[in-house]
């Protein structure tokens, strides 16, 4: 568990992304400020935030000291992550009706506005980062490496490809090696995108190969975590239904191992990446968070 500290310094990144968050949609244009309604009801719908609070806080440990002038760009990943939940819930992707305890995207807005919300919010974290080097925030070199990294990470060889290798295995059987390489880019290449922008950022490239080996593990774990919780979760704790895996057919690491050998894997994946994490500095903030992640409800 957290202690009380780094509740608190959790809490102050929470509230600091929210803030930002709040930023990138406040101006609506008249005939058009619809799609902005919607990116901003996505994007405030609640949320760990554990994607940019990875960012900031491999920006801290490699030695970055002026989080305000980067939260913009840690916010960049969260604006990504939130365009994939606005289109994952879609009548041709999951169907969800609810995300996060409230009505999807498209439940509250027409369908259209929806996946325009999604394609805007896409689009705009690369405007973010560019503007941070238009500003002299970052530099030109830092912030190509940066939409090198974060595009790549939605790509064919990240995110999307993840979700286009779900879509093809539905009421498949497949191996536990199929189900790795799916959640590797599904979940776990935005992960490891977050956390490898963070050190972009502080300019200690040495450092990167550390972040994407503990984001690795860490990725895993929390899309084992995921799966076990849409087995034993709550529409309550969770904010969105539960069993829609089983319901799709589609395989997950309980279905394939059960639910002792998941946690056991996932309990495993936890100690390779607090074992990654040793390698930086001031990093107990970041291990308890790690901890935490694998003990969490929702």
């Amino acid at each position: 568990m957290m202690n009380d500290l780094n509740k608190q310094l959790l809490d102050k990144y929470v509230s600091s992304i929210d803030q930002q968050l709040l930023k990138f949609t406040e101006n609506k244009p008249e005939l058009h400020g619809v799609v902005c309604q919607a990116m901003e009801y996505s994007l405030m719908a609640g949320g760990k935030r554990l994607r940019p609070v990875l960012c900031l806080e491999f920006y801290r440990m490699c030695g970055g000291k002026d989080i305000d002038s980067i939260l913009d760009v840690a916010c960049a990943v969260e604006l990504i992550h939130t365009f994939s939940l606005i289109h994952d819930d879609l009548p041709c992707m999951d169907n969800d009706d609810f995300r996060r305890g409230k009505p999807s995207c498209h439940k509250a807005f027409p369908e259209n506005i929806a996946l325009l919300a999604g394609d805007a919010l896409n689009t705009l974290a690369f405007e973010v980062i560019s503007n941070a080097a238009l500003e002299g925030r970052v530099s030109a070199q830092s912030a190509v490496m940066l939409i090198s990294v974060l595009s790549k990470g939605v790509g064919v060889d990240g995110m999307i490809g993840g979700q286009v290798i779900d879509l093809m295995c539905e009421d498949k059987d497949i191996d536990i090696d199929t189900l790795n390489k799916l959640q590797s880019l599904k979940t776990g290449a935005l992960i490891e995108s977050a956390c490898v922008m963070g050190v972009i950022l502080s300019g200690t490239f040495e450092k990167i190969p550390d972040a994407a080996e503990y984001a690795s593990a860490l990725g895993r774990a929390f899309q084992i975590v995921d799966d076990l919780l849409d087995v034993n979760g709550s529409f309550e704790e969770l904010g969105k239904p539960i069993g829609s895996d089983k319901e799709q057919n589609k395989s997950t690491y309980v279905s394939l191992l059960g639910e002792t050998r998941s946690r056991q894997i996932a309990a495993q994946l936890t100690m390779q990446a607090l074992g990654h994490l040793s390698k930086f500095e001031n990093n107990q903030f970041l291990s308890e968070l790690t901890e935490d992640m694998l003990n969490r409800r929702k």
